[in-house]
C-alpha cells in the first residue's frame, strides 16, 4: 500500500471514530431530551410542588458547579488547541485541570446530596413516602437526573484521564489527536445537559 492510500485509509478512519462520537451524543441528547420532556409535563401539572421542591436545592451550590463546568470546557478546549499546535505540554496541564475540575464538581455534588440525605429526603426514604405527588416526583427526577449527570462526569473524567496518559506516551500527538477530540467532545457533552439541568431544578420560579 503506498503512503497516499494509508493517509487515505487513517483519514477515513478518524472520519469513522468522529461519525461514531457524534452519533454516540446524539442518543445522549435522546436520552436527556426525553427526561425533560418528562420532566416539563410534570412540572406543567404540578407548578406549586415543584417550585417548593426547588427552594430545597442550593442555588450557590448548582451556580458553583455551573461555572466550575463552563471552566473546563474552556481547559479542555485549549488542551485539543495545545495538542494540535504541538503543545504536549500545555495540553498535558489542562486535561489535568479539566479532571481536577471535574472531581471539584463531583465534591459540590456529595455535599448537596449528602444534606439530603442528611435529613431523610431520598427516594424510598420514609419521608419521601409522606410527600405529595408534585414533591415526591421532583425528587425523583431531581436525584434520578443529577445522578445520571454525575455518572456522566465520571465517565469523561475517565476518557480524559486515558486521554492524558495517551498524550503523555506520545500515541496522541499533533497529527493524531482523535482520540482526544471525541474526549473533548463527549465533555462538551456534559456541560450542555448541565447547562439545561442547573434552571430547571434550581431556578423555578
Amino acid at each position: 500500500m503506498s503512503q497516499h492510500e494509508n493517509h487515505a485509509f487513517e483519514h477515513r478512519d478518524d472520519e469513522a471514530k468522529k461519525l461514531g462520537m457524534w452519533l454516540f451524543i446524539f442518543t445522549e441528547l435522546l436520552l436527556f431530551g426525553g427526561l425533560f420532556l418528562v420532566y416539563s409535563i410534570f412540572r406543567s401539572q404540578y407548578p406549586d410542588s415543584f417550585h417548593e421542591g426547588s427552594l430545597e436545592l442550593s442555588v450557590t451550590i448548582g451556580a458553583i458547579n455551573t461555572i466550575i463546568l463552563l471552566v473546563s470546557s474552556a481547559s479542555v478546549a485549549v488542551a485539543l488547541t495545545a495538542i494540535q499546535k504541538n503543545n504536549t505540554k500545555l495540553s498535558m496541564q489542562m486535561l489535568l485541570l479539566t479532571v481536577f475540575l471535574a472531581a471539584a464538581f463531583l465534591v459540590n455534588k456529595y455535599f448537596e446530596w449528602g444534606a439530603k440525605f442528611h435529613h431523610g429526603l431520598y427516594p424510598g426514604s420514609e419521608l419521601m413516602q409522606l410527600l405529595d405527588r408534585g414533591h415526591h416526583l421532583y425528587f425523583s427526577l431531581y436525584f434520578f437526573m443529577t445522578g445520571l449527570h454525575a455518572l456522566h462526569i465520571i465517565i469523561g473524567m475517565i476518557l480524559l484521564l486515558i486521554s492524558y496518559f495517551k498524550v503523555k506516551a506520545g500515541k496522541v500527538k499533533m497529527d493524531d489527536f482523535m482520540h482526544l477530540e471525541n474526549a473533548a467532545l463527549y465533555w462538551h457533552l456534559v456541560d450542555l445537559i448541565w447547562i439545561f439541568l442547573f434552571p430547571l431544578m434550581y431556578l423555578i420560579s
